[in-house]
């Protein structure tokens, strides 16, 4: 099966909005909570072992990191959130400035969430599914680490996660299970990254 997310290379990383590629083309965010496996699942997702560096220290990434899929499609790394040790006033300039990234980038197609498939939707989950949300865009959850549960207690989990959101008002959000150990959802999630980004049609929804 075709997978151009493989072409993903590093493009560079803002950390002001003055470092920002121009706001053209499709982007595809993803974010998710510190050790929630959003590194792992974007090596998996492109094929290299090596894109998104996985690191046992939480919150190394700092920046808005973009990678290049193909001319004026990118992947966007999200900084890993819900770090204690940050400072104060580091998280501050994060949070005006990824709400206002979230807010007014146009070339914003979809958002991906993160979540340890053990401890989903925590309060900054649904604050990341909030925006989305809030600007009609379409965003998909990614339950990781899938191998750590048995089949039964993985469909409970999607299942639970899809009612919670559906409950909150967003029922409109992709679930899935998955896992960069054994590649199981990969092939789904990276369906509908390739849909967003027009490189692959877009999955058909039931």
């Amino acid at each position: 099966m075709s997978n151009p997310l493989e072409k993903a290379r590093y493009l560079g990383s803002a950390h002001t909005p003055a470092q920002l590629p121009p706001d053209g083309g499709f982007e595809v965010a993803f974010a998710g909570r510190s050790n929630a496996g959003k590194s792992s699942a974007l090596n998996a997702l492109t094929r290299q072992n090596a894109l998104a560096r996985v690191s046992k220290t939480p919150g190394r990434t700092q920046q808005l990191v973009y990678f290049e899929v193909a001319p004026e499609r990118y992947l966007v790394d999200l900084p890993g959130y819900g770090y204690a040790k940050v400072p104060m006033d580091l998280k501050a300039h994060w949070e005006r400035f990824l709400d206002n990234w979230f807010r007014t980038r146009e070339a914003l197609r979809g958002l991906v969430v993160v979540m340890d498939i053990r401890h989903p939707l925590k309060d900054y989950d649904r604050q990341m599914i909030d925006y989305a949300v809030a600007r009609g865009l379409p965003a998909h959850a990614l339950l990781t680490k899938a191998d750590k549960l048995g089949r039964g207690q993985q469909a409970q989990a999607v299942a639970a996660v899809r009612r919670e959101l559906a409950a909150a008002g967003a029922g409109g959000v992709g679930v899935q299970a998955f896992s960069s150990e054994n590649k199981q959802g990969v092939d789904e999630a990276r369906a509908v990254v390739n849909g967003w980004l027009e490189l692959l049609p877009a999955p058909a929804q039931d």
